[in-house]
């Protein structure tokens, strides 16, 4: 059985930009998707704070600072709104079991405050975590 978790994210990243007539995608700082771990064209989810929208596109690396959403999803959000970025992966249940998650903490300025290999934890105004048990 394969079971779907979450690979990676970047936690609270700043929208930069919204592009209407681009043909779509996420423009991401390239820095960051190294980061986390975040391919040229994988899809991901975004999860806007800021109005509660969801909805999946695919990454293209955009310009350091970037967070550009493009096409029809930029009527789902707007520049200055905070954003979670998640990609998930596939995994074999015994990989399952041993996998963490790729976490980026950012700030206002999609600046790297943190990375942490972690799951299960819920980041603090801090930057530090805390441990929720289901």
């Amino acid at each position: 059985m394969r079971i779907t978790l979450m690979k990676s994210k970047l936690h609270r990243a700043t929208v930069t930009q919204a592009d209407l007539h681009y043909e779509g995608s996420i423009a991401i700082d390239s820095e960051l998707c190294e980061a986390a771990h975040f391919y040229r064209n994988e899809r991901v989810e975004i999860y806007n704070v800021s109005n509660g929208s969801r909805f999946a596109t695919y990454v293209i690396y955009g310009k350091k600072g970037q967070i550009c959403v493009n096409g029809a999803a930029a009527r789902l959000v707007s520049p200055g709104d905070s954003i979670i970025i998640v990609s998930y992966g596939e995994f074999e249940e015994a990989e399952a079991l041993q996998y963490e998650p790729r976490v980026v903490l950012l700030d206002q300025e999609n600046r790297i405050k943190k990375v942490a290999n972690r799951s299960g934890h819920v980041p603090l105004p801090d930057g530090n975590f805390e441990e929720r048990l289901p």
